[in-house]
């Protein structure tokens, strides 16, 4: 059995669905012993107490309290007593409702022999506790915490706010492990530590899951993994092979030429934001192409971008167009917009650029068109511009976005980048990644333009579409939790300070070996 905790640089984790973790349950429980399954993830919780206890003095002299609902998830926990209790540490559980599966009930008779100390009632004050774990619901639930549990995850949550020490069983009771938000709109439990079975579930890397789950380990029970998961998590091992190498022998021309497009009059400031980041994630050389008036002509801190007015601009001769930066929704902005989906390059489609797709049926089928010919479009939108392309409302959108993301990809024909928390790369060809890179940092003005102008660059190199894409989100997100680590964020970390960051993480990373 092995229990790992995974970080950004891990290689492509499945993050299985609530079928495929009924499927492979099934199938594994089939082949082993009655109880094995409890019996190892029961251990491997209690393993994780054990040497967070050894590791914390403080908490090591205070009972551990475990709620245990009436369910499997029930069931863990009384085997993470029992264990905890034969190894000495003080341990209490809450029981509200009496465990009913067969496996669980197995759990209980073994907790009761070893004499754990089982109330029906949850203690009126947490303190005087150490470790909280939460035991009450696992996978599979349908309807609102209500009652006693959800007061209790109520409690839970603000304990693990103030101080921490909240473990949660296989996922925090309360989420939808398949979309990352509360069941039924009810409560959740906001763990500081998820010990989740068998394999990484959707929900918790997207949504409010990331922050419900705070650290999350991986228990796989010495299951056989799933051979091919609808849902991964975004890794370096998915895009790195597709990165070009950096010979002596190559030249600006050979890491493409990007066009960032937009800039209405007084919006000049996203292409050129856009544009920065473009140079410095590695492309050959950057235009950008204004539509309004008054643009400058030169960038001060980087001459090198060449900017021009889009009227005689030669958009054909580029490698990759990024397009919407600040474009406006003019008549004029619309023309130039369906002027650029005619042409044969790849294109990534942001901000302004979606909300004129949105409105324009003509325009809808013509991005579509290009996906069915073989060269989708990327696009990039936040929850509220997807709802636009879909048609719906943001609520929905983020109500189960691994739906709403393969949703756009259908309609569109497109690689669909469903920004936000745990970012949704979707594209034609049934592949879905979620991104575990990125954190608050991100959340200011200016830093989607600049996921654009990096993934407008990765397309310049002549990355594929779906790859530059999850490059892109990766390499933006974890230049976020970088500079935070360094103390510039999130507070207060601006969308320009992210362009140098992902430069020297592309070096460092990709390319480190070069001479």
């Amino acid at each position: 059995m092995t229990a790992s905790y995974f970080t950004p640089d891990d290689d492509a984790l499945a993050l299985l669905t609530l079928n495929e973790l009924r499927a492979v349950e099934a199938r594994a429980a089939a082949a082993l012993p009655p109880h094995t399954l409890m019996a190892r993830a029961g251990e491997a919780a209690a393993n994780y107490l054990l040497d967070a206890l050894a590791r914390d003095p403080d908490a090591a002299t205070l009972p551990v309290w475990i709620a245990a609902g009436p369910g499997n998830n029930g069931g863990d926990a009384l085997v993470v007593a029992e264990r905890l209790h034969r190894a000495g540490v003080a341990v209490r559980v809450s029981m509200p409702s009496e465990v009913k599966p067969d496996d669980a009930r197995w759990a209980l008779d073994a907790a009761r022999a070893a004499r754990v100390t089982i109330e029906s009632e949850p203690p009126a004050s947490f303190d005087g506790l150490g470790w909280l774990v939460d035991g009450m619901f696992g996978i599979g639930l349908t309807r609102a915490l209500d009652g006693v549990f959800a007061n209790i995850a109520v409690r839970m949550s603000r304990r693990g706010r103030e101080s921490g020490r909240v473990l949660a069983l296989d996922v925090p009771s309360g989420l939808d492990s398949d979309t990352g938000t509360p069941v039924g709109g009810g409560d959740a439990v906001r763990a500081t530590v998820t010990m989740t079975f068998i394999g990484a579930k959707p929900g918790l890397v997207t949504a409010q899951g990331r922050d419900l789950c705070g650290t999350l380990h991986v228990a796989t029970l010495d299951v056989e993994p799933l051979a091919a998961p609808s849902v991964v998590l975004n890794a370096t091992s998915l895009f790195r092979a597709h990165l070009p190498p950096r010979d002596y022998a190559t030249n600006k021309g050979t890491f493409g030429t990007l066009a960032v497009v937009g800039g209405d009059t007084g919006m000049c400031g996203a292409p050129i934001l856009a544009a920065r980041m473009a140079l410095y994630g590695g492309a050959g050389k950057v235009h950008v192409a204004f539509l309004g008036e008054g643009g400058p002509p030169y960038d001060p801190p980087h001459p090198e971008l060449m900017l021009h007015h889009v009227d005689g601009f030669a958009l054909d001769k580029m490698d990759a167009l990024a397009i919407g930066c600040g474009m406006g929704k003019s008549d004029r902005a619309k023309k130039v917009l369906a002027d650029v989906l005619k042409l044969d390059m790849p294109k990534l489609l942001d901000a302004d650029a979606l909300n004129l797709v949105a409105e324009d049926d003509a325009l809808a089928r013509e991005v579509a068109a290009r996906g069915q010919a073989g060269d989708p479009c990327i696009l990039t939108p936040h929850p509220l511009e997807a709802a636009r392309l879909l048609q719906t409302d943001a609520r929905s959108v983020q109500a189960d976005r691994i739906v709403a993301a393969r949703q756009l990809s259908a309609r569109y024909a497109a690689v669909a980048v469903l920004k936000g928390s745990g970012t949704v790369i979707a594209s034609p060809d049934g592949r879905v990644a979620v991104n575990p890179t990125g954190n608050a940092g991100l959340a200011t003005g200016g830093t989607g333009d600049v996921l654009g102008g990096l993934i407008g660059a990765l397309l310049a190199q002549k990355l594929p579409a779906h790859e530059a894409a999850l490059a892109g989100v990766y390499l933006h997100g974890l230049a976020a939790q970088t500079l935070t680590a360094e103390g510039t964020g999130p507070a207060g970390l601006t969308a320009g300070e992210l362009a140098p960051q992902v430069r020297k993480l592309i070096n460092r990373r990709f390319y480190a070996d070069s001479v």
